[in-house]
C-alpha cells in the first residue's frame, strides 16, 4: 500500500469518529506475548464481508496487515505474509495470527470493516484498538 492509502485510513478513520456506524468490532483490550512467541488476536463483528488489520507503532504510520473475508483466501502484505496470518472461519470472527512476536512488533492492533460497496476504503471504530506489547 502507498502513503495515499495510508492517509486515506488517517482521514476515514477520524471522519468515523463522529458518525454513528452500524457495526461492531470488539477485541480484548490488551494482551502481553513474551518476545518468541505466538500471538493470537479475535475480532468479533457484527457484518459479513471483509475485515482488514492494521497496526501502529508509537509514533509511526498505520501499517496494513492483510484481510480476508468467510469463505476466502487471506490477502497479506507481501513484507508481513510469514510474520501473520488471518483467519476468518466463521462470518462473525476475525483472527490474527503472529508468529516469533519482537519487541519491535508492539504497536496499537486495528481490526477494520471494508464497506460492500467501497472495498478500496476503510471504516474505522475507534473503540476496537487494542494494545500489544512485550
Amino acid at each position: 500500500h502507498s502513503w495515499g492509502d495510508v492517509l486515506e485510513v488517517w482521514l476515514l478513520f477520524i471522519h468515523c469518529f463522529g458518525a454513528g456506524q452500524e457495526f461492531t468490532l470488539t477485541q480484548p483490550a490488551s494482551v502481553t506475548v513474551q518476545p518468541g512467541h505466538t500471538l493470537t488476536i479475535s475480532c468479533t463483528v457484527s457484518y459479513s464481508g471483509t475485515t482488514a488489520w492494521i497496526r501502529q507503532p508509537a509514533g509511526k504510520p498505520m501499517e496494513w496487515i492483510g484481510q480476508n473475508c468467510a469463505g476466502c483466501t487471506a490477502t497479506m502484505k507481501p513484507s508481513l505474509k510469514n510474520k501473520f496470518s488471518i483467519e476468518h472461519p466463521s462470518s462473525k470472527t476475525v483472527t490474527l495470527n503472529g508468529q516469533n512476536m519482537q519487541p519491535g512488533d508492539t504497536a496499537v492492533y486495528y481490526c477494520a470493516r471494508y464497506p460492500q460497496s467501497h472495498k478500496v476504503h476503510l471504516e474505522l471504530y475507534k473503540n476496537t484498538s487494542w494494545c500489544y506489547s512485550l
